[in-house]
């Protein structure tokens, strides 16, 4: 797949008219909104119908479903994501024509220029190997709760909304995704890197190779302060690193339970329905910090969001009312039902990092079985870390493995979910491991571990997140939990 290059950013109304290929997808879909919303002419094309299209048609974007090189009509520039292949016939004609083609990450960056309404907008870009969407949408959400009125596109619809990018006058909050390098690309003031582990090698080849992409991206010109996770061993040497250019580097902010941090917590307590900590702000203000939802890894994303808060203008008070209200996003520890006595919960942890926080909030919410279903993302991570996402798993009662979930690319030999099956039993004993070979057959598998008062986890980027439904019609039917 390969990294991407920046461009030179032009702002939204000099691209008019413009065409998204593959527009449904969720990191395409909040920026095209957002340029319709602008009053320009804009289109999209998407392999197959959704609710998103449906969506999009609502706010004033031409949909096409399937792609066709007539369906670029008079457009000036094509957006198109990492996943849209050259020999896409859309792609081709573009080239073609000698039209500007950018990335996603451009067309959203040129979002954080200024226009007519917003002068000299101020940007925020949070990137981070896990918690980027969750705390960029703690952000946006605190932003708006303050009044600051701001832009912002993120990587999952926030659930009170039921939208993923909102159009403001007043700062602009992007999701910036490191994976292919897109995330060099945004002209943003404040940046925050929640934590720094090995990821995406596919692109980047080798684990230092990451880490100097996360060091490029804090410490570009422009950066006036970067939020860092003082309790993250990658954003510790990366805090070193920054340190390094001395007056040339930005600000650093430190935030964690470190008593070192610009942001202090303390007493960081789980709880079934919410976490709170001790906040202490700088050596002098202090608080309550309430988010919804369970996780230690939630304070923390929360943290980040306070900081960042606070270096835009708002109060201490407000600050944390605004993360106390905090509605969540889709697929981060969402509640699918609760039937018969079991929870079923939904998440899209795909890397190491992601699922151990994931089920550590699954743990410690649920004071009961916790039985998950996995389904492992990319042939490439999977043999890449095979052994850790054995390790984070361990930390269920109950795993049942999906087969590897392809995304874009091809079958690796001798990759597959074996490997993540084989390194989970060595910790939690083969007979707790179910790696179940056949899609039509992982439902009822569930259904023969499940047990009243289980937590049930779905887990994962790909299409295990029909199987959390699929397990409730299951449960709710005749037989019921057995």
């Amino acid at each position: 797949m390969g990294l991407v290059e920046p461009v030179q950013l032009v702002a939204p109304d000099q691209l008019a008219p413009v065409h998204f290929i593959a527009v449904g997808g969720s990191g395409m879909s909040g920026i095209a909104a957002l340029y319709a919303e602008l009053g320009l002419e804009v289109s999209g094309s998407d392999r197959a119908d959704s609710p998103v299209l449906a969506s999009l048609a609502a706010r004033g974007v031409r949909t096409f479903v399937g792609h066709a090189a007539e369906q670029l009509g008079s457009a000036r520039t094509v957006v198109v994501s990492t996943a849209v292949g050259p020999d896409n016939p859309e792609l081709v004609e573009a080239h073609r024509r000698g039209l500007r083609v950018w990335h996603r990450s451009a067309a959203l960056a040129a979002l954080m220029l200024p226009r007519s309404s917003v002068p000299a907008p101020r940007g925020v870009a949070v990137a981070g190997t896990a918690g980027k969407t969750t705390t960029s949408a703690m952000v946006a959400s605190t932003l708006v709760s303050a009044g600051a009125d701001p832009t912002f596109v993120v990587g999952a619809p926030l659930q009170r909304w039921g939208t993923s990018a909102g159009l403001g006058t007043g700062p602009v909050v992007v999701e910036a995704d490191e994976s292919d390098g897109s995330f060099l690309q945004y002209p943003a003031e404040v940046v925050v890197v929640t934590n720094v582990e090995p990821d995406h090698l596919d692109n980047w080849g080798t684990p230092a190779a990451y880490a100097d992409g996360f060091a490029r991206f804090a410490g570009r010109p422009g950066v006036g302060a970067a939020v860092l996770c003082a309790d993250d061993p990658g954003c510790q040497v990366l805090a070193e690193r920054l340190a390094e250019l001395g007056d040339e580097g930005p600000e650093q902010v430190l935030y964690g339970e470190s008593p070192l941090s610009d942001l202090v917590l303390e007493e960081v307590t789980v709880h079934p329905t919410e976490t709170t900590a001790r906040l202490t702000w700088r050596g002098s203000e202090t608080g309550l910090l309430r988010v919804p939802g369970p996780g230690h890894h939630l304070a923390l994303d929360a943290a980040a969001a306070y900081a960042v808060c606070r270096l835009l203008g708002v109060d201490h008070e407000t600050a944390l009312a605004g993360l106390a209200d905090f509605g969540g996003t889709a697929r981060r520890f969402q509640l699918v039902a609760d039937v018969g006595g079991v929870r079923v919960v939904d998440d899209y942890a795909h890397h190491p990092a992601k699922v151990r926080a994931a089920l550590a909030a699954g743990r410690a919410a649920a004071g009961r079985r916790l039985v998950v279903c996995f389904q492992p993302h990319l042939f490439s991570r999977t043999r890449d870390f095979a052994d850790d996402f054995g390790a984070a798993l361990a930390l269920a009662d109950e795993v049942v493995l999906m087969d590897v979930y392809p995304a874009r690319e091809e079958p690796l030999p001798g990759v597959d979910s074996g490997l993540v099956a084989d390194a989970c039993a060595v910790r939690l004993g083969a007979e707790h491991v179910h790696w179940v070979r056949r899609r039509e057959e992982v439902v009822s598998r569930l259904r023969e571990l499940v047990r009243p008062g289980d937590l049930v986890m779905t887990v994962g980027a790909g299409d295990v997140t029909a199987v959390g439904p699929e397990l409730v019609r299951a449960l709710a039917g005749p037989d019921g939990v057995r």
